[in-house]
């Protein structure tokens, strides 16, 4: 198998995955996954779309990831690797997509508004 490479987006995150067959070893920006991601929470995060399919150990990811948070990274990372395992063995669609792995969120920062404080919240108002 080549190395199959996929990109997964959350919020301003985005995430270039590179899927190759391995032991399992998960590499982000040159660095391990543990390093990178310190929170039990995001690692299982990672190796959710594995879990779901049975191929934990199976895979080796390198990953670069840029922009947003480690929550929106992780999320990235996530979604670049089920859309990856995905072109591997199609039959892993269905399993991914019940649990709502294959669909891009859409969710994004609200743009802050002229004359307002932020997008929504106004400046304070003082009738006298």
């Amino acid at each position: 198998m080549d190395v199959i490479n996929k990109i997964g987006r959350r919020k301003s995150s985005v995430a270039r995955v590179y899927l190759s067959t391995g032991k399992g070893k998960i590499t982000i920006n040159n660095k391990d996954a543990k390093d990178y991601f310190t929170v039990d929470t995001l690692h299982y995060k990672l190796n959710q779309p594995f879990m779901l399919t049975d191929t934990v150990g199976q895979y080796d990811v390198m990953v670069n990831v840029k922009g947003g948070g480690v929550n929106g990274q992780a999320e990235a990372i996530r979604l670049g690797i089920s859309r990856a395992l995905v072109e591997v063995d199609a039959e892993n669609k269905p399993k991914l997509k019940i649990v709502g792995l294959m669909t891009r969120d859409p969710r994004m920062v609200e743009r802050k508004k002229p004359g307002q404080k932020k997008a929504r919240k106004k400046f304070q108002f003082s009738k006298r």
